[in-house]
Order: C-alpha cells, then sequence, then structure tokens
C-alpha cells in the first residue's frame, strides 16, 4: 500500500499565494484589467473577464483548487492584490524621501503610481464595494500619509509649494486610474504627471 502523499507546508502554501498573486498581477496588467482599485474609491468601470481564475492558476503552476483554497472568489484576489500593491507604494515614498532629491523623489513616486493606475484600470468598482466606497479603507490615511512625506520634503528644501493639502494631489493623481490602458496611455500619463508635478513646484518672484 502506498503512503499519502505529504502534506503541504506552511512554507509551500505561502510560496503558492506568492505565485498566484504574481501571475495574477502580469494576467490582469496584460489584459488591461488591472489590479487594483484607487484609494479614494472612485469607480472607472467594471472588472473584465478577459483573465480567468483557471488561466491565473494555469500560469501560476498551481491547481484550480489550490488557487481557490487560497481566494475564493476572483474579488477576494483582486482586493488582496489591490492591498498588496498600494503598500508597496507608501513603502515606496518613504524609501524615496530618504534617498532622492524631493523633486526627483516625488515625480519617481508619481510614475509609479502611474503604473499602478495601468495595473488597476477597470476593477475600481470591486474595490468600491469591498471597501464601503472608500470609508473602510485602512490603505487611505497611509498613503495620503506617504503623500506627505514627499511633500514635506520638497517643502522644506524650497522646491515644492508649502501646505500643499496631499488630499488636493491624491484627487489630481486619480485622473490616473481613468486612462484606458494602450493608445498612447503612457504618453497621456507622463503630460498628466508633468502638469501635477508643474503646479506643485514654487516660482521665484515676477520681476516687475
Amino acid at each position: 500500500m502506498n503512503p499519502p502523499p505529504p502534506r503541504p507546508t506552511r512554507s509551500d502554501a505561502l510560496d503558492n499565494r506568492a505565485r498566484i498573486l504574481a501571475a495574477a498581477t502580469e494576467a490582469f496588467s496584460a489584459s488591461g484589467s488591472g489590479s487594483a482599485g484607487a484609494p479614494t474609491g472612485a469607480s472607472s468601470g467594471g472588472a473584465s473577464t478577459s483573465t480567468s481564475m483557471t488561466s491565473i492558476a494555469k500560469s501560476a503552476g498551481v491547481g484550480v483548487g489550490t488557487l481557490y483554497r487560497h481566494f475564493p472568489t476572483r474579488e477576494s484576489l483582486i482586493v488582496e492584490l489591490y492591498r498588496q500593491e498600494i503598500q508597496k507604494l507608501i513603502d515606496l515614498a518613504h524609501t524615496l524621501a530618504g534617498s532622492l532629491p524631493p523633486l526627483v523623489a516625488l515625480r519617481r513616486w508619481f510614475e509609479e503610481v502611474a503604473h499602478y493606475g495601468r495595473l488597476k484600470y477597470g476593477v475600481a468598482e470591486v474595490i468600491h464595494a469591498a471597501t464601503n466606497g472608500g470609508l473602510d479603507d485602512e490603505h487611505y490615511d497611509p498613503f495620503l500619509g506617504a503623500i506627505t512625506v514627499l511633500l514635506d520634503a520638497g517643502a522644506a528644501e524650497g522646491t515644492l509649494k508649502s501646505g500643499t493639502d496631499p488630499e488636493d494631489v491624491l484627487l489630481q493623481l486619480s485622473v490616473l486610474w481613468r486612462i484606458p490602458p494602450g493608445n498612447g496611455d503612457q504618453e497621456r500619463a507622463a503630460r498628466i504627471l508633468d502638469l501635477v508635478v508643474d503646479g506643485l513646484r514654487t516660482r521665484p518672484p515676477e520681476s516687475s
């Protein structure tokens, strides 16, 4: 009689979860449906159905049953991807603020926010529903804090305006969540970021 197969270890489960999330991020990005929603809870359309749970499981090298044990629904997978991507952005803001000149750090972070916007396009309604329209989003205040860190560094250096409300900046950045993938989306995002950064810069007094 053959012995039963060994039970998966906690390490195996964690590895499977990580591979599922990585595969889902790649799949949603490639399909243009996105991996997460905006921390403002803004809606930008329904979740695409072009990426199936079965295809994600196949890309991750796990069985469909394994995927559903970790994420019982497509929505639960999207919400977890959202949490992962938002936390990366929050952490990155602090890293950039401590290692780069303020204007460079701000622009670099905004570029990552734009990349995040391309990942999340099409699934904001899922996050909107999961966070009660953004009211129950645990990442909202930390995300505002990340913006504040970058703004304060620039204000202290004198290259960014002081007293800028981080929520105003977040509202400006929310435009990035609404840019449809393809057809020059990256170029459009870059132009929008130029406008946002230019509006945040300090300017020397005009000569009379």
